[in-house]
């Protein structure tokens, strides 16, 4: 299932979102919307009553919500109950409160914002763009990273029209392309750069950036002149795109004497974490 996580805000609270891009489904923290819609001292109690409620009134509302992992405010991913926006419009006319009516306008410009993104893609870059910017990435960074979601989109849609399924055999094949040129799966990798739910690409530096887009768009230009067939040969060609960057990274390494896949983030190499910090010490 990919997923993207993203916390959006109604009325200076925080409700965090999550759109599964297999089922082009926004989930909600039914949690997050009960504390905005009710202002209550403890939401997951309030919840926890009208769950059992509904439930006795036979609605199959609480039975049917599903459950995924979101970050809490320590940190950590803990399964939390979701809602889909169906669902959600469903519960809020369970919940008696002034604040509905906006709430469903909200939910329904949040829904509208993906679709628009959907339909002209350079929307979704643009608000990309805006993240990065404020989470303090440099413009030579940002560049880059737009520049590889450029061509894991080319690479992705390459797959599919090979007959590769998403999910299982996409994240196969990048592992493939991965340790091909890296030494590493991407598992290995974020290991290796301290990483636990954090995107692998939002933590590469330049260089590290550069390499994995030069073994996906070899890869795909190797598939596009070879025509695999089956699964099999995908993962052949994988491994042979894959190869061509680590060609480029010995190369590199011979001439610089430096190791290219290191244990440094682009947190680390922008000064990210520091700038977050003195910004902190202001306050």
């Amino acid at each position: 299932m990919k997923q993207q996580n993203a916390i959006q805000v109604f009325e200076e609270k925080q409700v965090r979102t999550l759109w599964d891009a297999e089922q082009e489904k926004w989930y909600i923290s039914i949690v997050d919307v009960i504390a905005a819609l009710t202002d209550s001292p403890n939401p997951r109690k309030y919840w926890s009553v009208l769950k059992t409620r509904l439930k006795a009134e036979g609605s199959q509302l609480a039975t049917n919500c599903s459950q995924l992992k979101m970050q809490s405010s320590d940190g950590k991913f803990y399964k939390t109950d979701v809602a889909d926006t169906e669902q959600l419009f469903r519960l809020i006319q369970s919940v008696p409160s002034p604040k509905a009516e906006p709430f469903k306008l909200w939910l329904a410009q949040v829904a509208n914002e993906r679709l628009d993104e959907m339909q002209d893609p350079e929307l979704s870059i643009d608000r990309a763009l805006e993240q990065y910017l404020r989470l303090g990435y440099s413009e030579n960074w940002i560049n880059q990273r737009l520049k590889s979601i450029e061509v894991r989109k080319e690479l992705t849609d390459e797959w599919k029209r090979r007959g590769v399924q998403e999910g299982q055999q996409f994240a196969t094949l990048t592992d493939i392309i991965t340790k091909a040129w890296s030494g590493r799966t991407t598992k290995e990798y974020k290991v290796l750069k301290g990483l636990k739910k954090e995107n692998l690409r939002d933590n590469m530096t330049n260089t590290e950036l550069i390499l994995n887009m030069l073994a996906e768009a070899s890869t795909k230009d190797i598939s596009q002149s070879v025509n695999p067939e089956t699964y099999e040969e995908n993962q052949k060609v994988a491994r042979q795109g894959g190869n061509v960057a680590k060609v480029a990274l010995q190369e590199l390494e011979s001439k610089t004497g430096k190791k290219v896949v290191s244990p440094l983030n682009a947190k680390t190499a922008l000064g990210i974490e520091g700038s977050k910090k003195a910004k902190e010490e202001k306050k």
